[in-house]
């Protein structure tokens, strides 16, 4: 991956998978068609375990998300101190939930603490793509490099390569931009990612995290911190 994250348009990491020895491969590929705008409403800057757990739970329970929002919202279940307040975090926790498949969400519920953060951390980047691009090109590449912190340049140097083929960046103003950091490390600390001086902590994922990332696509392994040679067993199984 390139060092300056932006010589190139859009970098995907594809992971192919041999049907005949199921030996994953990870490759390179560019993405050449018109890049779509990014969101970037990821304002709370919260994992938000709790109050997404119990929002999954709920789900679980009534197996439609309208019936869900009428038990949060009439019990104030996420315990906010304004019903609009309670519209505008429900409405952030069920988009994310609605990126996960039926095992991801079965992990979370079922799951451990970690088991929980890395899979609220796989929502987090199936809703924000360049959440997920940051994780893939800056900080699973530091952590394959051997040379594992993360700074404030890094992150600016990786915007402003993305403000390139993305217009829409442009337009936010420097107290925006450095809301929109410090929110995304404070999310990479609460899901275990990276330590409070900016080191990235390699991870280990439980068989049941790794069968609901593996399930959906190998390529759900590129947004965590973890050897090649892990990414490869996985694949296999």
């Amino acid at each position: 991956m390139n060092a300056e994250y932006g010589l190139v348009r859009v970098v995907r990491l594809d992971i192919h998978v041999n049907s005949a020895n199921m030996a994953g491969e990870v490759l390179c590929t560019m993405v050449t068609h018109k890049n779509p705008e990014y969101a970037m409403s990821f304002t709370s800057g919260a994992l938000l375990q709790r109050e997404t757990v119990l929002i999954a739970e709920q789900y679980f329970r009534q197996r439609d998300w309208a019936a869900v929002r009428r038990v949060v919202l009439g019990e104030n279940l996420l315990q906010a101190r304004s019903r609009r307040t309670a519209e505008r975090l429900l409405g952030e926790i069920v988009f994310r939930l609605k990126t996960l498949t039926e095992s991801q969400l079965a992990a979370l519920v079922d799951g451990t603490e970690e088991d929980q953060r890395q899979i609220l951390w796989l929502a987090i980047c199936k809703r924000y793509p360049f959440i997920r691009e940051f994780a893939i090109e800056v900080v699973r590449e530091r952590f394959l490099q051997l040379g594992p912190l993360i700074t404030r340049g890094d992150y600016e140097s990786f915007f402003s390569s993305k403000a390139a083929w993305h217009p829409e960046l442009e337009d936010f103003s420097s107290s925006t931009c450095d809301k929109l950091r410090q929110n995304l490390f404070k999310m990479l600390r609460d899901a275990g990612l990276l330590s409070v001086d900016g080191f990235v902590n390699g991870v280990f994922l439980s068989p049941a995290v790794v069968q609901a990332l593996v399930q959906e696509s190998v390529t759900n392994l590129a947004i965590f911190p973890v050897r090649e040679e892990d990414v490869e067993r996985w694949a296999q199984q």
